[in-house]
């Protein structure tokens, strides 16, 4: 027969295995009721699964460095509204399958603000993949020319919100627009979809090519969409003039 912390660790309870014997000495020098005492251990395990599951959440979508709302100035891009950013960092829209769209000049926070809400919405415990909208791209053609498109898709599918970063630097072929309308139809009022680009709606024709497209995406996106504009300067370039000013 295994011994006691043999039997937890086969029943993958990690945190009974490393606190019950300390947790019973506790009990035992404070006359604690049994039932206390399993509470106790029960509380520990569920807080290590909490945290176990929103590391495998937050690696599992891919955010290619750490950013924080915290870390976010909000005050600097006017008319964005901070209650609308701490109401969707809560992710309930995801429920209902809304999209996010960001648009702003280069160096006004889109993507630090995509990372940000991402990691709140791995915390809140649902899917999340981030990739730049050229990898995405790539992926989508190398599927197709595999003829495994469909299973692309399916993987991508899994996933409660899907954030595609920079669509503005990929001018698109026929062959490129139509592969990511495919799949931006396909998590059409199903699941939701985070974009940031730096031009406006008007302009996406410049990356589409074709005008057909260009309307059919843009009527897909923006029919359940949190539209935020990041209208400021670029943070590079006040960080430039300000270490300038510094070293003057």
């Amino acid at each position: 027969m295994n011994s006691l912390s043999e039997g937890l660790k086969e029943l993958k309870l990690k945190a009974f295995a490393k606190h019950y014997e300390k947790m019973a000495q506790k009990c035992e020098s404070s006359n604690q009721a049994f039932i206390e005492y399993l509470e106790e251990l029960v509380n520990l395990e569920l807080e290590l699964r909490h945290h176990q599951k929103i590391s495998r959440l937050i690696k599992l979508a891919k955010l290619p460095r750490k950013k924080s709302l915290k870390n976010f100035d909000i005050t600097r891009i006017k008319g964005l509204s901070k209650t609308l950013i701490q109401t969707l960092a809560k992710g309930e829209f995801i429920e209902k399958h809304e999209n996010i769209l960001i648009f702003g000049n280069p160096g006004t926070g889109k993507t630090h603000l995509a990372i940000a809400l991402a990691e709140e919405w791995c915390i809140s415990g649902y899917k999340v993949f981030f990739i730049t909208a050229a990898a995405l791209m790539q992926e989508l053609l190398k599927a197709k020319s595999e003829l495994k498109l469909n299973q692309y898709i399916k993987k991508i599918d899994k996933y409660e919100m899907l954030i595609i970063d920079d669509i503005s630097y990929i001018p698109c072929s026929k062959e490129e627009s139509d592969v990511l309308f495919n799949l931006l139809s396909q998590r059409y009022e199903m699941k939701s979809c985070l974009i940031t680009s730096n031009i406006a709606f008007s302009k996406w024709s410049q990356i589409f090519k074709d005008e057909v497209t260009t309307a059919a995406v843009i009527d897909r996106l923006i029919h359940h969409a949190n539209i935020l504009e990041l209208n400021a300067t670029s943070y590079r370039i006040e960080n430039a003039k300000n270490l300038n000013k510094f070293l003057k």
